[in-house]
């Protein structure tokens, strides 16, 4: 028997025990030593009912994901398919109880289908995710769970990849029994109860597959529904398609359908995209120079300066994780308007239904105004959250240093501001960080955490895990003009404008981006996160623009004029009192009135151009910061931009999807927009030797760590 599988008997009922830490995953391995127990219980006379169940933490979260990618890449020729050994234990001839605790995700949830019943903890959870993997399950899940839970149930599961709670699993029938207490002893006592009855096999049960005349309204609302919330994704209408398919067809037939189709999807590029950015969640948080034995702060209770939109956004990531925060400001007034901000914002929770207002009310506990610096003297850490200015910011962290005690870290929320001269205005720059949280703080995944020239390894280690305790994905990255994100996405919006000075409209540039997959068009980006913060960086760091270098003016122009954005109802777009936006045909005048003013020649421009010209000027800078070391690799990148600016996940981010395209055809298109554009499109040196080289961004590692 394997050590992954363990086989005991109590009282003649079979006990399969699945122990493959740290998530019990449907290896190959594992699969091998089911198979050795399910033959074993075939050939025992005495086994009267069967158990599995999971060691440690949780029943089965889902197949080996690793096994996935090397069968895609080529490193392994296949993999055997889980089904006939689902079918196996389908056809046992006892009744086999599956007992679920922790989670039954993906290949957890198709081996439990294939039991006779399934039992769990209350707070137990099932679901498909695979869709999140740009996969749809691929051991006859599309054909079990629709026979258990219905058509409707099982479209929500497979195509939407949401966990189901285990009260919910119940009703809807993927579960008998929920259980309380010892989930083994309630498992063995379910399988003597039922070991006299005939054992019902999930493929045979019929009764919930409806009519097509009842299934097809279903299913056409399901794909409509599919292609507006993940847009461009193959594998949710995939999953509606092998549904369909357990409602039309013979199981058999159906689970045929269901190979082909979930082979398609394993083979696609959106699928190779984002198995990569799942793997590159956790590749991030390994720092090559900072040990796992390094000391950390630990970090219970935190000050915020400034209770503006971030600094309040900040405030709730913090009372959400349970941790208290006193939060500053300059006066009453500002603090007043910063809780009534919070609260209103919690409220809208409520309203969504992501909190209970029992959870609103013991969050809002945790935060505490002030407006004495003083009340920091005994926090553990501090995060400045003011306007990007750098006196000002400096003026904070003098008197973080006066009256913090001496281990706290002083972190600084700015988006592009130099690290090092912020800690310049410490005693302590081992002990000045980083951490810029994305708008709006309480919603976005993203934290860049920033190493300055002196920060300290306890203080880097320390934001690298609390930024799990909080709910962020954080990323190391060095000290540069706007870190990785922002000084990646200033050329991507410069570029937006200069293909509207040249003559594409605002709203075709919006919607081939848009089209593309990213999250919202980079002008009416602009205008969501406000016009005026662009505008007021630009003036304070203009003495670092190289002379004679074109830049765009138009943004710069539209401020001058007080249209900001969405907050003063008018910027790119104008908008209603909803903030639904629409064409401003006096700004497209403006625009006409200014490009002719300024000598630029019109023209058409393509769909295909707007897209090259952006996200290839976000890779060749990409390309510029791995080659500093201010990113450490090109999946710290691909992870910033799926995270925090809306780069479609399924392709992969901006370096990945370079690779995707390939790097000498990348290069070549860089070169031709050198020729026709100007300097600025310079090819990155590592991009142009990658190309050479015939190389990808994924196989280059550099040489340093992340630069202060």
């Amino acid at each position: 028997m394997s050590e992954l599988v363990q086989f005991t008997k109590v009282d003649g009922i079979a006990v399969v025990t699945i122990n493959n830490p740290p998530v019990n995953a449907l290896s190959s391995a594992v699969s091998a030593g089911i198979a050795t127990a399910v033959a074993q219980i075939e050939n025992d006379p005495s086994i009267k009912g069967v158990v599995f169940i999971g060691a440690g933490r949780t029943f089965v979260a889902g197949a080996d994901i690793k096994e996935f990618g090397e069968l895609t890449s080529g490193k392994i020729i296949c993999r055997e398919s889980l089904k006939p050994l689902l079918m196996r234990i389908e056809d046992l001839r006892v009744p086999v109880v599956m007992a679920i605790h922790g989670t039954a995700f993906g290949g957890g949830l198709e081996l439990a289908m294939a039991g006779h019943y399934r039992i769990a903890l209350r707070d137990a959870q099932v679901g498909q995710p695979e869709v999140k993997l740009g996969i749809i399950p691929g051991a006859a899940g599309t054909q079990r769970l629709p026979r258990l839970a219905g058509v409707a149930k099982a479209v929500e599961m497979c195509a939407e990849g949401a966990p189901v709670k285990a009260e919910d699993a119940l009703k809807s029938g993927i579960l008998d029994r929920l259980v309380e207490g010892d989930l083994l002893q309630a498992a063995i006592v379910f399988a003597k109860e039922v070991a006299a009855r005939p054992a019902p096999k999930t493929r045979e049960r019929n009764d919930k597959l409806g009519r097509p005349e009842q299934t097809s309204p279903i299913l056409a609302a399901a794909r409509e529904t599919a292609r507006k919330k993940q847009r461009g994704l193959l594998a949710p209408l995939a999953a509606i398609d092998a549904i369909e398919a357990a409602t039309r067809l013979p199981f058999e037939e159906g689970c045929q359908k269901e190979e082909e189709l979930f082979t398609k999807c394993l083979f696609s590029d959106q699928s190779k995209a984002l198995i990569h950015a799942f793997f590159g969640e956790r590749e991030v948080a390994k720092i090559p120079d900072i040990p796992k034995e390094t000391p950390i702060v630990p970090v219970t209770s935190v000050g915020i300066v400034g209770a503006g939109t971030m600094g309040g956004g900040i405030a709730m990531v913090f009372a959400n994780a349970g941790i208290p925060v006193l939060l500053k400001e300059t006066d009453q007034a500002p603090i007043d308007r910063g809780l009534a901000n919070i609260q209103k914002n919690y409220a809208n929770s409520v309203k969504r239904g992501r909190f209970t207002q029992q959870f609103v009310d013991e969050r809002l506990k945790f935060i505490r105004p002030t407006l004495d610096y003083g009340d920091f003297s005994g926090v553990d850490m501090v995060i400045e959250a003011v306007f990007e200015s750098m006196a000002l910011k400096k003026e904070v962290f003098r008197e973080l240093d006066r009256v913090c005690k001496q281990g706290a870290i002083l972190a600084t929320n700015t988006s592009s501001l130099d690290i090092d001269e912020i800690a310049s205005a410490t005693s302590r720059p081992k002990s000045v960080i980083g951490t810029h949280f994305f708008s709006p703080a309480n919603v976005m995944r993203l934290l860049e955490i920033v190493r300055g020239a002196a920060t300290g390894k306890e203080a880097i280690a320390t934001c690298m895990q609390l930024s799990k305790k909080i709910g962020k994905v954080g990323v190391l990255v060095g000290n540069c003009m706007g870190f990785v994100g922002n000084r990646m996405f200033g050329p991507y919006r410069r570029e937006a404008q200069f293909l509207v000075e040249e003559g594409a409209t605002i709203e075709a540039v919006d919607k081939a981006l848009y089209e593309f997959g990213m999250a919202m068009g980079p002008l009416a980006t602009g205008d969501l996160a406000g016009l005026d913060v662009g505008w007021r960086i630009r003036k304070e760091l203009r003495h670092l623009e190289k002379p004679g270098v074109r830049q765009a003016f138009i943004e710069d122009r539209l401020c001058e004029l007080g249209r900001f954005g969405q907050k003063t109802g008018a910027g790119w777009y104008k908008y209603d009192e909803n903030r639904k936006p629409s064409p401003d045909p006096e700004v497209a005048a403006l625009i006409r009135r200014w490009t002719s003013e300024a000598g630029i020649p019109q023209r058409q421009i393509s769909a295909e151009e707007i897209v090259e010209r952006c996200i290839y000027t976000l890779v060749n800078e990409g390309a510029r910061l791995l080659e500093e070391g201010i990113a450490l690799r090109a999946v710290d990148i691909d992870i910033i931009y799926l995270n925090g600016y809306g780069f479609p996940a399924h392709r992969g981010g901006a370096m990945w999807y370079a690779d995707s395209v390939g790097l000498r055809k990348v290069y070549e298109r860089i070169c031709d927009f050198q020729r026709r554009l100007g300097s600025w499109w310079e090819p990155a040196p590592l991009l142009q030797r990658l190309a050479e080289e015939g190389k990808t961004f994924a196989e280059f590692s550099s040489r340093q760590s992340v630069a202060a």
